[in-house]
């Protein structure tokens, strides 16, 4: 959830350089914040690991969705440095992608994935800046994003091939008895929850 720009208020927050109440001035937190992030904020505050703002500043990937990746184009030296570099490589083929085109029926605009891939290369991106080699990095991102290996993972293999990795997805069943036929290979290890499990989201 964190993006980018947010990475100096983070880092002062897990270094106790500023207290929560200023954190949550200075960062951009979503709504589900106390229960689905800052458990994990905290306990890389409590073991003092380094926490990454990885995503992409949502203003930016809105640009992209209005006026594709050329939008970009338009941002000044120091907000670049908030997104993967430029030209981002883009495959509308991906299934991911395609799919999302699907879902959104007659809303969907070829910008959409595009803002999409935003997200996932800018995550990529940063993932791999961060990444020390014979170290583990773990990211924590909404499931649609590498499902499949692709999104994030798609960026990640292409700028990193021989980067050893493991994706988790989750998803929800009625009956939790048995995986769905269209869960199966989605990642390398599948939460199934049950379809009552409460959402935050």
């Amino acid at each position: 959830m964190f993006e980018a720009d947010n990475q100096l208020p983070l880092t002062q927050y897990v270094n106790e350089e500023i207290d929560e109440k200023k954190f949550k001035e200075q960062a951009r937190l979503w709504k589900n914040y106390p229960t689905d992030y800052a458990p994990l904020v905290n306990y890389a505050k409590a073991n003092k690991l380094p926490f990454i703002a990885t995503n992409i500043p949502r203003l930016f990937a809105s640009l992209v969705n209005k006026g594709g990746f050329e939008a970009l184009d338009t941002l000044n030296t120091v907000q670049k440095t908030w997104i993967a570099p430029l030209p981002i490589p883009y495959d509308a083929e991906l299934p991911g992608y395609k799919n999302m085109m699907k879902m959104m029926g007659d809303h969907a605009t070829p910008n959409m994935p595009k803002a999409q891939a935003s997200k996932d290369a800018t995550m990529a991106y940063f993932i791999l800046k961060n990444f020390t080699a014979g170290s583990l990095f773990v990211h924590y991102n909404g499931t649609y994003h590498s499902d499949n290996y692709e999104g994030i993972l798609w960026y990640l293999k292409k700028n990193n091939p021989g980067l050893k990795y493991a994706t988790i997805a989750s998803v929800s069943q009625k009956d939790l008895s048995k995986l769905l036929d269209e869960h199966k290979g989605k990642a390398d290890f599948i939460l199934c929850v049950d379809e009552d499990m409460t959402t935050t989201y």
